[in-house]
């Protein structure tokens, strides 16, 4: 599968290196591509413009900052967008370590602004270390997905089922106006992540015991 990611930060790296180990044609898109290119940490990738990297994609994956994200979805244009499927992975937090969507997600704003592009969010609540490689939990974690086109779940799914994610361990919460849960959950993974003094950890959702 053709993957565009948009950003060469942590997590962009993270999940081209999975996704690229995996089989699939994997290009970063950054504003500044020939600047970029030659950074140490990405001479083992392509790293393109962001248009381009959004038509290399059949699917797009948003890793930008969540601050900054609807700029740069709106550069690229709603044309490059249209029919693809977006992973938005983004989380925004404001200079001050607020939330920059606390009372809706990130994920809700790019599906209202982007109508004809199926976004789905996931990997909002790990860091980009488990991201890529959750056989790196003690056991398995639960990994999230929030969006409202079943088809762009379905290749989402294979797409988390490359990178380690079993199917058991993908848990939908249904229409992308859960994004919210998965983005507000911010909060509660830095309280954890310093309470445990390590950030390579992963939620898990543990069921009732049957009746």
């Amino acid at each position: 599968m053709r993957i565009g990611l948009l950003g060469t930060g942590n997590v962009a790296r993270a999940l081209a290196s999975g996704w690229r180990g995996a089989g699939h044609d994997v290009v970063l898109g950054s504003r500044s591509p020939q600047e970029r290119g030659g950074a140490q940490e990405l001479r083992e990738f392509t790293v393109v413009g962001l248009g381009e990297a959004a038509g290399h994609g059949d699917v797009v994956v948003n890793a930008t900052p969540g601050t900054a994200s609807m700029g740069v979805l709106g550069d690229i244009g709603a044309a490059a967008l249209r029919g693809k499927v977006m992973v938005d992975v983004g989380v925004g937090f404001t200079g001050d370590m607020e939330l920059s969507h606390p009372n809706y997600s990130l994920g809700e704003e790019i599906q209202a602004a982007f109508p004809e592009t199926a976004v789905v969010k996931t990997l909002a609540t790990v860091d980009s270390a488990v991201m890529k490689d959750p056989g790196s939990l003690e056991e398995p974690g639960t990994i999230f997905l929030s969006g409202d086109d079943a088809d762009a779940k379905r290749t989402t799914r294979r797409l988390l089922g490359d990178l380690g994610w079993a199917d058991a361990s993908q848990l939908d919460l249904g229409g992308i106006v859960t994004a919210r849960g998965q983005e507000h959950a911010a909060y509660l993974f830095l309280g954890v992540a310093e309470s445990i003094g390590a950030y390579g950890f992963s939620f898990k959702v543990v069921r009732p015991r049957a009746a």
